[in-house]
């Protein structure tokens, strides 16, 4: 993984970092890339309050900020931005204020590398509306001085239409930080990890590949779509 100037990742809720590109996220860090996550929301409307519930739908997002703070502590971001907006609204945010609200963040860091969703590939709406602030963002800056723009793609028979990943980072020598980033944000997590846990114990191929290696698309501007 070469070294970048500095990395800007751009996510709606916390945990989205944690299941695709914590282990990426923690190689740049290692590699001495500084990173900057923005995250939109504290995931107020998480699925899991627990059965019984271990919390109230008002007290979920305090835990969340905690968990996500958690998150970035182990794999050492030391800039964590957390952008203020409301779980399942993103959607509903101005297209403008939302590309706006990125573009501040190109000038004022001015990335090399900015990972997000793939817009129309990422199937949560909150995903697909930040997926597309992030390409408008980019999309004002001359073609020359656009960062790399590496996609989360993980919808169904999304190969299908975008072909197979252009990058796949082996993140094998961060793997405790891949699952030390799962576990931070265990509210949520719960549900998958001892499960994980389990295939790893056995050797089970598709976790393995999973915990070792993350997959990434770049977006194609020559079939840009986004509105």
């Amino acid at each position: 993984m070469e070294k970048e100037r500095h990395v800007l990742v751009v996510f709606p809720h916390p945990d989205d970092e944690a299941f695709g590109v914590s282990g990426t996220i923690s190689a740049h860090i290692k590699n001495g890339t500084p990173v900057t996550y923005a995250c939109l929301t504290l995931g107020e409307m998480g699925r899991n309050l627990g059965n019984p519930p271990f919390t109230t739908r008002e007290g979920l997002p305090k835990i969340r900020k905690k968990e996500l703070q958690a998150a970035a502590a182990v794999m050492g971001i030391k800039d964590l931005r957390m952008m203020g907006y409301r779980d399942k609204t993103i959607e509903f945010e101005s297209d403008e204020k939302l590309a706006d609200m990125v573009f501040a963040l190109l000038e004022e860091l001015h990335p090399s590398l900015v990972i997000s969703f793939y817009p129309g590939y990422s199937v949560h709406p909150d995903h697909e509306a930040t997926a597309r602030a992030v390409i408008r963002a980019i999309r004002r800056l001359p073609l020359e001085s656009r960062p790399k723009l590496h996609c989360v793609a993980f919808s169904n028979h999304h190969e299908d239409e975008i072909g197979p990943p252009d990058i796949i980072n082996d993140v094998s020598a961060v793997s405790e930080q891949k699952l030390g980033a799962m576990k931070a944000h265990i509210s949520q997590t719960v549900w998958m990890l001892k499960e994980l846990e389990e295939k790893l114990a056995k050797q089970d191929p598709e976790a393995i590949r999973w915990l070792h290696y993350e997959r990434f698309w770049t977006y194609n501007w020559d079939h840009d779509k986004v509105e």
